[in-house]
Order: C-alpha cells, then sequence, then structure tokens
C-alpha cells in the first residue's frame, strides 16, 4: 500500500517541527544501544543451555552483555528486575524462514523472496528484509528474538542473513548480513503418471525427459562451481587488490584496473566466502535421493555445509554424523511421506538424529508459511520430546545449536558471560505449551512483546 505523505511546507508551525525533532531524537534514542546501566535479574530460573540450569541466581547484563551468571556485581546495579520464580532462557533462533521477506502469501507484492533466474549468488536477503512487518513481533512474542531470512528460486538462490527482531531499518535488524549460500538440489522423485491421466496434458513429460532434466541441472550446478573455483584462481594469481575490505552484502568498490586485465565480476565475487570456507552451503534436500546425492557431491567438493529442510534425513543419520552435517530439521508436522512409514515418524526423527550424534536446529521452513509459522517451531520441538527427544537437546536446538550452525555461536544462543545480552522471561518452561513470554532483552535493550494481536485484543475485549 503506498504511504501518502503530507508535503514538508505544509507543516506550518515551528512549534510543531519542534514537537516532530524531539519525537525524531526520542525514537533515535530508543534505538540506540543499550545504556552503561547495570541490571540484575534476580529470583529465577536461569536455564543456561551451555551449562545446568540454576535456581535462584542472579544474572548481571551490562553493556549489552551478559557480565556475570551466578555471582553477584561487584558494585551496587543500576536497576534491579525481581523475577520471583519465572524462567529466563536464551534468545529463540529461527534458521531458514521468511520472515521480514515474506507478509502475506496470498498478495504478490508482499512476496520478496524470490530472484528471477537459476544462478544469483549476489542475492544477499537483508536488503530485502521489511523491518515492520507485522510477522516479526509476533514470533518475537513466543521467544524468538532472531532469525534467519533466506532467500529462495532457481538453483543457486544467493545469501541469508540472521536478522535481530527488532529495530527502524535493515542496518540495525541486520546481525550477520552473510550467513550461508542456498542451493536447491534439483529432486529426484518422478512423476509416472500417464499423459491420459495428467490433469494437465500439456505440460506433461515423459519419465526419460524428468530423468534428462534432472541430469542436465546437477551437470549446470557442478559447472556453475567450477566455473566460481576457476575465477577464485584466476583473482589469487593477479594483481587485484580492492582498496578496503569489503563488508558482506555491500557492493565493491571501484579501484584502478589491475595491470594484467583482471577485472572483478559481483557474481563470483559473491562466491568467494564460500569457496575460502568461511561460511556454508545450505543445501535443500528432503528426499531420500536426494539428500544422499547433496552428500556425495559436498564430500567430493569439500565445502561446509548444512542441510536444509531434511524431512528423511532420519533414514540416513549415520552418513550425516560422519561427515559432520548439521541439519536445519523442519518436517516434524509433516505426513509421512510413504504408505510404508509409521504415523509418528517425523515425530521421532529428532530423537532418532539426536541418538547418532547429529547437530540440528528446529526451523521454521522456507516455504510458503515460513514467516507466519515462526512462532510455532516451539511447539514442534515440544512435540519431538514427547516422542523421545531429551529436553536438554530440544532447548539446544532452539537456541545453541541454530546460533552455531548460523555463525553466531560466540555471541547468542546460551547464557553465558561475555554473551550478548539477549534473553527472555517466561513463566513456565518455554516448551510447556502454556508457557507465556513475560519480558525480552535483545542486545541488552528491553524491547516491547506488544503484537497485532494483543493490540486487537485490547481493542475489542470491552465490547
Amino acid at each position: 500500500m503506498p504511504l501518502h505523505l503530507r508535503p514538508f511546507h505544509a507543516v506550518k508551525s515551528p512549534l510543531t517541527l519542534l514537537h516532530l525533532a524531539c519525537a525524531a531524537l526520542a525514537a533515535l534514542a530508543a534505538s540506540a544501544p543499550a545504556a552503561a546501566e547495570t541490571v540484575v535479574l534476580r529470583g529465577g530460573i536461569l536455564h543456561t543451555v551451555s551449562g545446568p540450569t540454576l535456581t535462584n541466581a542472579p544474572l548481571v547484563l551490562r553493556h549489552g552483555l551478559i557480565a556475570a551468571v551466578g555471582t553477584e556485581p561487584a558494585q551496587a546495579p543500576d536497576r534491579v528486575v525481581e523475577l520471583n520464580g519465572a524462567h529466563v532462557f536464551p534468545g529463540l533462533i529461527a534458521p531458514l524462514t521468511l520472515l521480514g521477506l515474506v507478509e502475506i502469501d496470498a498478495v504478490r507484492a508482499t512476496r520478496d523472496s524470490n530472484e528471477v533466474g537459476e544462478f544469483t549468488p549476489d542475492v544477499y536477503a537483508w536488503l530485502a528484509v521489511n523491518p515492520d512487518s507485522e510477522l516479526i513481533p509476533v514470533a518475537r512474542a513466543n521467544g524468538y528474538t532472531h532469525a534467519q531470512a533466506t532467500p529462495s528460486g532457481g538453483l543457486v538462490a544467493g545469501h541469508s542473513s540472521v536478522i535481530a527482531l527488532h529495530g527502524w531499518t535493515i542496518e540495525e535488524t541486520a546481525v550477520r548480513r552473510v550467513t550461508g549460500l542456498h542451493v536447491a538440489w534439483p529432486p529426484f522423485a518422478l512423476n509416472t503418471t500417464p499423459r491420459s491421466e495428467s490433469p494437465q496434458p500439456d505440460r506433461w513429460r515423459s519419465i526419460e525427459d524428468q530423468i534428462r532434466d534432472r541430469e542436465r541441472r546437477l551437470r549446470d550446478l557442478d559447472e556453475f562451481f567450477n566455473e566460481a573455483e576457476a575465477y577464485a584462481r584466476r583473482r589469487a594469481a593477479s594483481s587485484f587488490t580492492t582498496e578496503r575490505p569489503r563488508l558482506p552484502g555491500e557492493p565493491n568498490p571501484r579501484p584502478e584496473p589491475p595491470s594484467d586485465g583482471f577485472l572483478p565480476v559481483p557474481a563470483w565475487e559473491a562466491m568467494l566466502p564460500v569457496l575460502r570456507g568461511e561460511i556454508p552451503v545450505f543445501l535443500h534436500a528432503n528426499e531420500i535421493r536426494q539428500i544422499r546425492s547433496a552428500l556425495e557431491w559436498a564430500a567430493r567438493r569439500h565445502y561446509r555445509v548444512v542441510l536444509a529442510g531434511g524431512r528423511d534425513a532420519w533414514r540416513l543419520p549415520d552418513d550425516l554424523a560422519r561427515q559432520g552435517v548439521p541439519v536445519a530439521f523442519d518436517h516434524v508436522f509433516t505426513l509421512p511421506a510413504r504408505d510404508t512409514d509409521p504415523y509418528d515418524v517425523h515425530f521421532t526423527a529428532p530423537a532418532v538424529l539426536a541418538r547418532a550424534g547429529v547437530k540440528f536446529a528446529f526451523s521454521g521452513g522456507a516455504d510458503r508459511f515460513g514467516a507466519s509459522n515462526v512462532r510455532n517451531i516451539p511447539y514442534a520441538a515440544s512435540h519431538a520430546v514427547a516422542f523421545g527427544l531429551p529436553r536438554d537437546e530440544a532447548l539446544r536446538a532452539l537456541t545453541l545449536h541454530p546460533a552455531q550452525m548460523l555463525g553466531l555461536g560466540d555471541r547468542l544462543g546460551s547464557l553465558e558471560a561475555g554473551k550478548d545480552a539477549t534473553l527472555f522471561v517466561a513463566d513456565a518452561d518455554i516448551l510447556d505449551l502454556r508457557a507465556n513470554v513475560l519480558r525480552m532483552w535483545i542486545a541488552g535493550r528491553e524491547v516491547p512483546l506488544e503484537t497485532r494481536h494483543t493490540r486487537l485484543y485490547e481493542r475489542y475485549r470491552a465490547r
């Protein structure tokens, strides 16, 4: 919906201008980093995730960081928050979501997750995030402080980004602008419906044509990465330098062309962090043959990879554990794919992965509901606990594991001294469906938990 703004000259009163300036300064102050005050949370149950659960232990926040866990500050704090037995958790992190990229899936104008073309490695999701999305505070209200905004479309969709679920601008919300390159692995399933029974006979394709198309796409993918590696070798051998280190997602500066004639190509420049092993490749694959093919390719290429989706990952847990491939799993509530599978095959899949030693995280999925379903991810974790997953492992799969998967394990995912003061307070265990989030801090700054739902409730509850 277009915004209809008054022209500036329509504001006639100097007093009005002063009020506007004060409001702008107040907004800037509210969005500024946390002050240097020392805040102590007392009387709560601290779920540290990386260590034991502590009861009635203080948690000290200072300069946007966790200053101490379980010990009082040396000097009197500026502020004390009494928790009265409430539960404290590190902020939840949602990998593989469309949060900030899609608002209403049925409205094309609110979808900005797909790029045109099969190979778009120079797409960076953080640039398309809408910080004003109504879905962001809804996810925040159920404990989520960060999410991975994930591009889609084509074989190589581009780079995902980690966003904080509070902020005025895309620059403020983008915590890590580049977290990984996303590759949609070609499907191996074949449509065996005869032409006479096809609902769209003009689009019907024979089994042979489907196999040829899959092989062509696999070939194209291999050739793309071969060309990227050739470019990286040519770049390393040239005299090309940049004037300063390039920030992830930032356009290249324009230095003088090198004497050997090498010129940078943005698409290939975007591939360099992957080829250097600085970020992983997120391989989107669900069916077992897809996953097997993707793992063989990753082993041959020696890339860091994360299995995204991973519906059939439970069928290959030992292979995943042996290769050290983490899984962003979003199929707890997916119906069984085969009529021979038991009804609870996906309910028990997280427990199977955990027993094999596979590091996994519960994700929201990068499908059409990947933005609105972020708030429901803890319910998938609690359901997996009911089907054999240890509670501590489920909590790690909501916090520490996704943080490590996204390259933020040193900052987020657990209550440890030195990490970001990103946490929330709930009136019960977050794996209990009845739990309510009471308060939340992101990087030391307390953020509101108001949502469109609460506003509508307050508006209509007295009617």
